[in-house]
């Protein structure tokens, strides 16, 4: 059953966990925003290239849903990609409908370069906490997000 009600000691926790959390991810984010502008990439771009790094051929719609975009910002960024030769588009050839995106050679070479450091930097990001709270971290975020998703669909 989901509950209806809150007290206010309850509410003023609930948004100062909301402005912490907001703060600390625009503060996080921004090492990736500026390793994106560094590399030539606005921080879209870097993601699906990142994604496309980290996790191989991905369908354009898991890509949309893995970044948090829309379907029209989607194709504009791999339209942008493909034309600067970092990645291309290929049919699923067991199902024509799907669409798979992945690095090209060129992709692959120059992700080879940049993500170390990169990852690097995110690492120095969350180095203030000890790799015992970046665990503690991960799972409560997750369960944070598990949760409010579920709230959406009620």
């Amino acid at each position: 059953m989901m509950r209806l009600s809150f007290n206010e000691e309850e509410v003023e926790r609930a948004m100062n966990l909301y402005r912490v959390f907001a703060r600390a991810f625009k503060s996080v984010s921004e090492h990736s925003i500026r390793d994106s502008k560094e590399h030539g990439f606005n921080p879209t771009e870097f993601a699906v290239l990142e994604l496309l790094y980290t996790r191989g051929p991905q369908k354009l719609q898991q890509i949309g849903s893995r970044l948090l975009l829309v379907s029209g910002n989607v194709t504009y960024v791999i339209d942008k990609l493909e034309r600067n030769g970092f990645l291309v588009r290929e049919q699923d050839p067991k199902d024509k409908r799907s669409v798979y995106a992945h690095l090209t050679d060129k992709g692959n070479e120059y992700l080879d370069k940049i993500y170390p450091i990169h990852a690097l930097r995110i690492a120095r990001a969350f180095s203030g906490l000890s790799p015992d709270e970046q665990d503690q971290l991960i799972v409560l975020l997750k369960k944070a997000g598990i949760h409010s998703q579920h709230l959406l669909f009620r």
